[in-house]
């Protein structure tokens, strides 16, 4: 045992990390003490003029050198070094002096003259102008030292801030990937990655790979070389890259694409080859890249000019790197995008990016157990209702419902509450959906007529289409920017007919129908209404061939270095035409529909200026109960069952108050 221990090696990290500065220090110090206690210096004695006259009657001295300012330097001789310092020569130094004041330089050349003639003076005689050598040390030598301390700095400030590895300018081509070694706490794991079971499963795969190689390897089966996350913003890509470093046993590199971007030439390819060598030396290991369209986007077919060039050579050094001519067994390469339509076809192919893992927005079981993690750390009543809440917020990421739940405790806090509750996650949805509510806005008796109008035909014609998402709330108190506001439920669906888009989009048009038809005018109220119906229109005829007189063509153009229609300029007319027809047929059918219950109309509308915030429960009342009312209908039926009038609303709808923002920005440009 005691062999053992006497063998082992001492824990580098504790070590004192050697700084070379110390050893400038230390040989400075040397220096200073050998100068001082050398026998060889030089001593210098300060007398006063008298005496000074007195040593020079007595041919003590060998040299005397008067300045320009009255200052004098008289050298000793060494046989009466003693008489002048009581010391012996040996100790004093070779180069005795004696400095004085003069009265003048005439007086000292007069004095020193007549001693000369009279034989007791027959050293030398000298005059020189006193030099300042530290003014001169600077002004010749402190530009040097100033280009030699800018030069340091920069150096580095390229590597990194003095971090990459003691290399200064040369380190800037070294990969500043972190690494998460064996046993590194990081605390996120598979457990707080809620939902997106598929993706997670795909991932576990490749960890448990890691971990287990000879179940794989016994069947003849190979380890992926690389796996793409894709999906839109902040439905958790980097957290599932998180989690496979908490939950690998195995080294995790980790850095962002634009990591290998930089200002010099090569430095992008440098990088990526020392990023590799390091992985390969830690092998089997995980690299993990973010935000991989940053170096990985498509190469353009013309000549490249200028910093794009460089980004291109980058791209083709990673593309060797992950399955060039040599051998790169026992690295994975891990990478989220959320535009895998900008990548290059080479980087996606097998052999590189063997799997593509889509991560989408959570549906609704998923977005229950993403409030079930996210609600772990906020301190809740028995008022809340994971099911509601996940219901009420569709569209909404794992990010979004982490705002949520935090600004829900937020306003709890505000509030002065121990505990958050129900109604605070509801006006936490409200608050992010829709903005802050505006209570003390000024608005004009007309303006919240017309502003109730418009609601109120958003919410009739939705109310009375089949295919239009059901209503939850509408109100007319402004949030935001928004002077009013209809929050909806949509139907989660994979796929969407015709019927569907134009009653949905007979919908949208519904609060303009409405101003046109009951108060003879129209307000700038709609321009987000006109803006969703004809982007919604163009896609229906020139990507979805929904169109009678361009049926089945599909114009859409994934080229972004396109500068050109993939279509003529009669099929452009003829889009045109079609794209007027669609939504001015829409728009009567909305008007049709308005006239035909104007009466359920006004009384909605007249409720709306009375109550401010009206729910489904006050429209069904008025129009009756939708005869095709949906599953997510029944549902919200008894959810509303359950709810007091004095509760805010049940459901938002983020797309739908895209509308009521709309109303907002062209009320205030009215």
């Amino acid at each position: 045992m005691e062999n053992n221990n006497a063998n082992k090696k001492p824990n580098k990290a504790n070590l004192p990390k050697f700084n070379l500065s110390w050893l400038y220090m230390i040989i400075a110090v040397v220096i200073i003490g050998v100068y001082l206690t050398s026998d060889n210096g030089s001593s210098t004695r300060d007398v006063s003029y008298d005496v000074f006259q007195e040593y020079v009657h007595n041919g003590y001295f060998s040299r005397i050198i008067g300045y320009d300012d009255n200052s004098v330097e008289a050298y000793v001789k060494p046989q009466y070094v003693k008489n002048v310092f009581s010391a012996d020569s040996t100790k004093v130094g070779r180069n005795a002096m004696v400095t004085t004041e003069a009265p003048s330089r005439d007086s000292l050349g007069s004095f020193l003259q007549k001693e000369k003639d009279d034989g007791r003076f027959d050293g030398s005689i000298s005059y020189d102008r006193r030099r300042n050598y530290f003014g001169a040390f600077l002004w010749q030598f402190l530009p040097i030292l100033l280009l030699i301390f800018l030069w340091v700095y920069m150096s580095r400030r390229l590597s990194g801030g003095g971090t990459g590895g003691g290399g200064g300018i040369f380190s800037v081509g070294k990969a500043r990937a972190q690494l998460f070694e064996k046993g590194t706490h990081v605390k996120v794991t598979f457990k707080d990655v809620a939902g997106l079971a598929e993706a997670k499963q795909e991932v576990e795969e490749i960890v448990e790979f890691l971990k287990e190689p000879q179940k794989y390897t016994d069947l003849g089966g190979k380890i992926p070389k690389g796996a793409l996350l894709v999906g839109p913003p902040g439905t958790g890509k980097t957290l599932l890259a998180k989690a496979v470093a908490g939950e690998a046993n195995v080294p995790f590199f980790s850095l962002a694409g634009s990591d290998f971007v930089e200002m010099f030439v090569g430095v992008g390819a440098s990088r990526v080859r020392d990023l590799f060598r390091q992985a390969k030396e830690k092998a089997p290991c995980i690299v993990f890249i973010d935000e991989i369209d940053a170096v990985g986007r498509a190469r353009a077919k013309a000549a490249a000019m200028g910093g794009n060039d460089e980004r291109e050579n980058t791209l083709n050094q990673l593309l060797t790197e992950m399955d060039g001519f040599g051998s790169n067994s026992g690295v994975i390469i891990l990478a989220a995008t959320n535009r895998v339509d900008v990548l290059d076809k080479a980087l996606l192919r097998a052999g590189r990016f063997d799997r593509q893992i889509h991560v989408d927005l959570p549906d609704l079981n998923e977005r229950k157990e993403i409030f079930g993690v996210h609600m772990r750390p906020i301190k809740i009543d028995n008022t809340v209702d994971m099911d509601l809440l996940a219901r009420q917020t569709p569209g909404f990421s794992g990010a979004d419902i982490a705002n949520v739940c935090n600004e829900a405790a937020l306003i709890a806090a505000r509030h002065g509450k121990k505990f958050v509750g129900k109604q605070d996650f509801l006006d936490a949805v409200d608050r992010i959906v829709g903005g802050l509510e505006k209570k003390t806005k000024i608005t004009t008796e007309s303006e919240r007529r017309s502003i109730a109008i418009h609601e109120a035909g958003h919410a009739s014609i939705s109310w009375l289409l089949e295919y239009a998402s059901p209503l939850i709330k509408v109100t007319i108190v402004p949030r935001g920017r928004a002077l009013g506001a209809a929050w909806y439920l949509p139907e989660e669906r994979q796929i969407t007919t015709k019927e569907q888009m134009l009653d949905e989009m007979c919908a949208t048009l519904g609060g303009r129908a409405a101003e046109d038809l009951f108060l003879g005018r129209t307000s700038t109220g709609a321009l987000n209404d006109l803006e969703r119906v004809t982007k919604q229109a163009f896609s229906m005829i020139a990507y979805f061939g929904m169109s009678d007189k361009l049926p089945n063509l599909c114009y859409y153009d994934n080229d972004e270095y396109s500068f050109q229609r993939p279509y003529s300029e009669q099929t452009a007319q003829l889009i045109d035409e079609e794209v007027k027809r669609m939504v001015n047929e829409q728009y009567e059918r909305a008007k049709s529909i308005l006239s035909e219950h104007k009466e359920g109309h006004a009384a909605l509308s007249q409720l709306l200026i009375e109550k401010e915030v009206i729910y489904s429960e006050d429209v069904e009342h008025i129009f009756g109960k939708r005869p095709w009312a949906s599953r997510s209908e029944e549902i919200m039926g008894n959810a509303d069952a359950t709810k007091h009038e004095s509760e805010a609303p049940e459901e938002n709808d983020p797309e739908e108050n895209d509308d009521a923002n709309a109303t907002t920005e062209t009320d205030v440009k009215a």
